[in-house]
C-alpha cells in the first residue's frame, strides 16, 4: 500500500484480468461530473477496459451527447437509496439479469455511504468490488470510510485508488460533440451573440431550493453585464422556465415574453429550448457562467468555461471548484435555517432535515458577484 503521487490514498494493488468495469453513480448532472475523475483513473490503470456507468436517464443522455470517456450506460432501476420513484420488481430483476450477463470484473460504488448502494452493487456479482461505506453499510472487498464533508471528486479518486488506479485528473473534463456545436446557431438564432461580443450564461436553478440565489440577484448581475456590452442568456430545463423568466424580468424590468423572439434583447431566457448536447455546446462557448451549486455549473466547469458559483459553505466543501484562476466562489456562512433556527450543518446520511426550503445563500451581494464576472470577462 502507498499514497498516490498527489498525496491522496491509499493506492492499493491492481486487480488482475480487469476488462469490464461497472461504476455505480446515480443522481443528476453534477453527480456524474464528480465521478468522471475516477473514470479517467480506472481507464488509465486498466488499459483497454470498458467502463459501464450504472446511472440515470440524464446521465445516459449526457454520455450520448458529449465526450465523457464512459463507454456505455445501464439505466438504474428504481431502488431505495439508489434511484427514487415507484419500484418495479420485474424491472429490477431484468436489470440485474442483464448486468450479471456482462460478467463485470470490477464494480465501483461511488453513490454514497453504501447503506443501500453496497447491497445493490453486490447483486451484480462482479469479481471485485470497491467503494465507500458508513459503519452500517455492507462491506465490499475494499472499502473507504465514508465521511459526508469530503470533496466528492476527491472521494471518487480515493475509491479508484482502492482498485490500484492513481489519479489522472482532479476534476472532470469533457467536450461537446461537434454536431451540437454546429447546430447551436440554428437552435438559438439571433439570441446567440456574434463573435466578439462577450457571452454570460446564467443558471438560477438547483435541485435543492435552499441553494437558490434570488432571481432578483441574478437579474442584477445580468443587467450589469448587459450594460457593459455582454449578451446574457439564462438557461434551465423545462421545469425552470418560470424561474429563468423571473431573472429576465428582474434584469429588463418587464415580462420575459416569448424566448424565441428575444434575439434583440441583451438579456434573454433560453430555458427549455436546449437538449444536453446544445447546452454543453453553449456552456463551452460562454465567456463566463454564473450559477448556483447545480449540475449546469459543474458541467460548465468540466467543459472549460470560467464560472462564478453561488455556494452555501457546506456545499463548497463537497463540490466547489478546486482552483481560483478560472473559477470564483461566493460563500454563504449561514448555519441555521432562517425560519426555525435548525442547524443546517448537520447533513448527510444521519441528519434530520427541517421542512423549510428558504434560501441559505440569499445574503450574497450581486455587486460582489458581478465584480468577479467582470474580472473574468475582461
Amino acid at each position: 500500500m502507498e499514497l498516490t503521487a498527489t498525496g491522496l490514498g491509499p493506492l492499493l494493488d491492481r486487480f488482475a484480468g480487469v476488462s469490464r468495469i461497472a461504476l455505480l453513480r446515480g443522481g443528476g448532472l453534477g453527480d456524474l461530473m464528480f465521478a468522471l475523475p475516477a473514470v479517467s483513473a480506472l481507464k488509465a490503470a486498466y488499459p483497454g477496459s470498458a467502463v459501464t456507468l450504472l446511472g440515470t436517464p440524464v446521465h445516459e443522455a449526457l454520455v450520448s451527447d458529449t465526450h465523457t470517456g464512459i463507454d456505455d450506460v445501464m439505466v438504474l432501476p428504481v431502488a431505495e437509496g439508489v434511484r427514487p420513484g415507484q419500484e418495479d420488481p420485474a424491472a429490477t430483476a431484468a436489470f440485474f439479469s442483464a448486468a450479471r450477463e456482462r460478467q463485470f470484473d470490477l464494480a465501483v460504488q461511488l453513490h454514497g455511504g453504501g447503506r443501500f448502494s453496497n447491497p445493490f452493487l453486490l447483486r451484480l456479482q462482479a469479481r471485485h468490488t470497491v467503494g465507500s461505506a458508513t459503519p452500517d453499510a455492507a462491506p465490499l472487498e475494499r472499502t473507504l470510510p465514508y465521511t459526508y464533508y469530503q470533496h466528492e471528486p476527491l472521494r471518487a479518486i480515493e475509491v479508484a485508488g482502492l482498485a490500484g488506479a492513481p489519479p489522472v485528473q482532479l476534476e472532470a473534463r469533457l467536450n461537446p460533440r461537434a454536431q451540437f456545436v454546429a447546430q447551436l446557431p440554428a437552435v438559438l438564432g439571433a439570441a446567440l451573440p456574434p463573435d466578439g461580443q462577450p457571452l454570460l450564461v446564467l443558471h438560477p436553478g438547483a435541485s435543492d431550493p435552499r441553494r437558490h440565489w434570488p432571481a432578483a440577484s441574478f437579474g442584477a448581475v445580468a443587467r450589469a453585464a448587459a450594460d457593459d456590452g455582454a449578451r446574457v442568456l439564462v438557461v434551465g430545463d423545462h421545469s425552470e422556465t418560470g424561474l429563468a423568466e423571473a431573472v429576465v424580468s428582474a434584469a429588463v424590468g418587464h415580462s420575459a415574453g416569448d424566448p424565441t423572439r428575444s434575439g434583440d434583447r441583451p438579456v434573454a431566457s433560453v430555458a427549455g429550448m436546449l437538449g444536453l448536447g446544445e447546452l454543453a455546446a453553449l456552456l463551452a462557448r460562454a465567456d463566463v457562467v454564473v450559477a448556483n451549486d447545480s449540475g449546469p455549473r459543474h458541467l460548465a466547469q468540466a467543459l472549460g468555461a470560467p464560472t462564478v458559483g453561488i455556494y452555501w459553505a457546506g456545499n463548497a466543501l463537497t463540490s466547489g471548484p478546486l482552483g481560483r484562476g478560472r473559477h470564483r466562489v461566493h460563500l454563504s456562512w449561514v448555519t441555521q435555517c432562517p425560519v426555525c433556527g435548525a442547524d443546517v450543518t448537520q447533513v448527510g446520511w444521519t441528519a434530520q432535515r427541517c421542512p423549510h426550503d428558504n434560501s441559505l445563500v440569499a445574503g450574497i451581494r450581486p455587486e460582489d458577484v458581478y465584480a468577479d464576472v467582470r474580472s473574468l470577462l475582461h
